[in-house]
């Protein structure tokens, strides 16, 4: 009674951004949603495409062709509260979603006045997307993969010549650069260090220190190495020679951290090139639904599912021509699980744009799932739900869903995917490389072709990714299983996580009904 009580109430903040004029600013590789000065928005995305421009330029990394869909979304909040409440956490600033459907970051409009603030967030975590997009075949240790991403996150622009300037130490991490006995070279270096929750400060700390001693402190050549020799399948204490003795790495490394002063890369203003930023006003039926919108872009349960499909309905009604406010509707009632209204909403919104692949793909899922309900059997059923997925392929054929969706459904028909299907996905899994559970997707895709060169490299990155979870855990089981029992082996490791998953799943479910 108390759940839907407050349910019910937090719905009547809905009407809050109903008549707020919301502005869109897109650049190559963003596109920044804020009700705030436009003017002001133009400069805050340009800076985001600076950024990211400035880490090719660094790297020597080219800019590949990029969907627009795949662009990372940034919506700015009102607050740092409205982001907590998003997150459902009350201790972040701000923060992103690396996803094959598409890079998500939210974000509030008063970054606040610590150091670990919403933007250096969104650089640390966009530096992992770069870093998997760009080296999608490498193996990076996760000390270095955190260490990158701390080492460029703390970004500033340096005010009056608006000088970019990369490699400020993150004092966030004060607590954990210096602990050396906590997390030792040698400890550190390892593949999986194995690092528990009161070590996680010490490794993000320390990996920034030994990143910054590496790339600014004259020792690329030992970190190239290093790595090099890890994707070479040399064995850990082989790659880690390259950095000489680790007991005097560790004495090096405390002697660096204690320099009065670090040095910086500088870069100038005008030195990359930015590219257009272009502004839009949303249209009205946008903006009456963008709450909702950013609640089911972040992701909904099913109990906020109910509240986010009224406010989606409200702010949609009227305006049954309007693209956007029609996509969001059918988003809405698809986490609602009402179906048949979400497919309804998808043609009016492929009525007002025939090319909204959004709808496309939301038609194509809620024929699907009503195929399911009714159990049915018949193939050109599934094909008809599958037309539209393969309709939004052709209308951008670098963009990852599609091909997801495609390949999903046939499981989700209960039957084999063919191999088209199967190569759609590792189609998509070159598109999308930093979204895990593609990735794990795709593994074991190639497992079952025998791929098993191409499978390790898939669940290595897992494996010894930034920010585990327990599929980090899985995807070292698949590699351990690989080594000592071959194809077989890390298949069935696969499926019996796959059925452990499936039972708490169940028992969740029951365990919610009986109470």
């Amino acid at each position: 009674m108390v759940r839907h009580f407050l349910l019910a109430a937090s719905m009547l903040l809905a009407p809050s951004l109903a008549h707020a004029d919301w502005y869109e600013a897109s650049s190559k590789h963003f596109v920044v949603y804020s009700d705030d000065n436009p003017e002001k928005l133009k400069a805050y995305t340009s800076r985001l495409e600076r950024f990211d421009q400035t880490l090719r330029f660094l790297t020597g990394t080219a800019d590949k062709p990029l969907s627009p869909m795949m662009r990372v979304h940034v919506y700015v909040l009102a607050n740092v509260k409205e982001v907590q409440r998003l997150a459902g956490n009350s201790s972040v600033a701000g923060y992103y979603q690396r996803r094959a459907v598409g890079p998500v970051a939210f974000v509030p409009k008063d970054d606040g006045s610590g150091s670990l603030n919403a933007q250096t967030i969104l650089q640390h975590e966009y530096a992992h997307s770069f870093m998997f997009s760009s080296w999608p075949g490498v193996v990076f240790p996760k000390w270095f993969a955190e260490g990158f991403a701390e080492f460029v996150g703390t970004a500033f622009y340096r005010s009056g010549d608006d000088t970019l300037v990369i490699g400020k130490a993150p004092e966030y991490r004060a607590y954990g650069i210096d602990r050396v006995a906590q997390m030792p070279a040698e400890r550190m270096l390892q593949l999986d260090p194995k690092d528990k929750e009161i070590d996680t400060q010490t490794l993000y700390g320390r990996g920034w220190l030994l990143t910054h001693y590496a790339i600014l402190g004259g020792h690329s050549k030992e970190l190239a190495g290093y790595i090099q020799a890890l994707n070479e399948g040399k064995s850990v204490d082989e790659a880690n020679k390259a950095f000489g003795n680790l007991g005097q790495l560790d004495a090096k490394l405390n002697a660096y951290g204690a320099r009065a002063s670090l040095p910086t890369i500088v870069v100038p203003s005008g030195k990359v090139q930015v590219g257009e930023v272009t502004l839009r006003k949303l249209s009205a039926g946008e903006a009456s639904t963008m709450k909702a919108r950013i609640w089911s872009t972040n992701g909904v349960d099913e109990e906020r599912a109910k509240m986010v499909v009224e406010w989606a309905r409200q702010g949609a009604a009227a305006y049954p021509n309007d693209a956007g406010a029609q996509n969001e509707l059918a988003e809405a009632e698809f986490d609602s699980k009402n179906y048949a209204a979400s497919e309804a909403a998808a043609d009016r919104a492929l009525a007002a744009d025939p090319t909204s692949i959004h709808a496309l793909l939301y038609k194509g899922m809620a024929q699907q799932e009503l195929a399911k309900a009714d159990k049915a059997s018949d193939v050109g059923r599934w094909k008809a739900a599958r037309s539209w997925f393969v309709k939004a392929n052709k209308l951008d054929p670098t963009y990852p869903q599609p091909l997801i969706l495609y390949y999903q459904s046939f499981e989700e028909a209960g039957v084999p995917a063919p191999k088209v299907a199967q190569d759609g996905l590792v189609g998509a899994y070159t598109y999308a490389p930093f979204d895990s559970g593609l990735r794990a997707q795709v593994g074991e895709v190639l497992l079952e072709q025998g791929n098993l060169n191409g499978a390790r490299i898939a669940f290595e990155t897992i494996a010894y990714g930034p920010h585990p979870d327990a599929s980090n855990n899985v995807a070292l089981n698949v590699l351990k299983a690989m080594d000592e029992g071959g194809k077989d082996a890390a298949l069935k490791v696969i499926a019996d996580a796959k059925a452990k998953s499936k039972k708490a799943a169940e028992d969740a479910k029951n365990k919610k009904k009986a109470g």
